[in-house]
């Protein structure tokens, strides 16, 4: 059986509160013959179980040269996650993985990058966004745009305000509702466009979030020139085993736990959005 779809026991190493309904947890495998071998993708997940509990599909937040660790961010919505949450410093955790096909990021080195964000569940492009900050001589321009529907409803307010210091690199932020903040332009993450000075030829835009908000948001990059071979987006999915098996993540002929959660937009045109699927 591939190591994959081992449960291996992992401890709890960190916790942190990044909000009231999200944290991150640090962990590293109890065996350190499986901590040396674990490596993984940004937009990858692993399969996080809790005795008692289940166990739920997690995007790993940490960047994969940290070799000692891996992390977790999360925000608690259901009964595994709400029995994540109790965990502390020394806890024990069950962990398959990683599942799935992750970001482009080798093959975009030397592009411009776009990464578009709506809503709370932008954890897919948190690791995205440590990546290539750490990576920075390696890409072109950055562009994130990121959009919530309650300005308090962002978190991590002071990395954004970092990564806008960075070289060649350009935040907007969007919120439904400003509540009088500064520095948020009031709207959707697809109002940030008109703010966005992308050269379609050398830009690939990666996106996560609701699919309302991805399909205007594909909308708007096809009106800009960007090809459908140039836009990946993760999806989200009811992903139960991790390995195609189960059939609750299918979308068309295709899994999203074991063919995605990163799509090529060319290759799920004619699926992403339809009804049904």
């Amino acid at each position: 059986m591939s190591s994959v779809h081992l449960l291996r026991e992992a401890l709890v190493t960190e916790r942190i509160q990044e909000s009231p309904t999200v944290l991150t947890l640090g962990l590293r495998y109890t065996e350190p013959a499986a901590m040396a071998a674990f490596g993984f993708e940004p937009g990858q997940f692993n399969m996080v179980y809790q005795q008692g509990a289940g166990e739920v599909p997690l995007s790993i937040a940490s960047d994969p040269d940290e070799r000692d660790h891996f992390a977790h961010t999360l925000r608690v919505v259901g009964r595994v996650t709400r029995a994540l949450e109790r965990l502390g410093p020394g806890d024990r955790v069950g962990v398959r993985g990683p599942f799935g096909r992750g970001w482009p990021l080798e093959q975009a080195e030397g592009s411009d990058l776009a990464l578009i964000t709506g809503g709370l569940g932008c954890t897919p492009m948190l690791s995205v966004i440590n990546y290539v900050m750490r990576r920075r001589a390696r890409y072109g321009r950055l562009f994130i745009l990121q959009g919530v529907r309650h300005v308090d409803d962002m978190i991590w307010r002071e990395r954004y305000q970092d990564w806008s210091r960075a070289p060649d690199t350009q935040v907007l932020l969007a919120a439904d509702i400003t509540a009088g903040a500064e520095g948020f332009l009031p709207g959707t993450v697809v109002d940030l466009f008109a703010g966005l000075d992308m050269d379609p030829a050398c830009t690939i835009a990666l996106l996560c979030g609701p699919e309302v908000m991805m399909l205007a948001a594909i909308a708007q990059l096809r009106e800009r020139g960007l090809e459908d071979e140039r836009i990946w987006l993760s999806l989200e999915r009811n992903m139960g085993c991790g390995v195609g098996l189960c059939g609750h993540c299918q979308i068309g002929p295709r899994f999203v736990c074991r063919d995605g959660p990163v799509f090529c937009y060319a290759e799920i045109a004619d699926l992403f959005g339809a009804r049904g699927f």
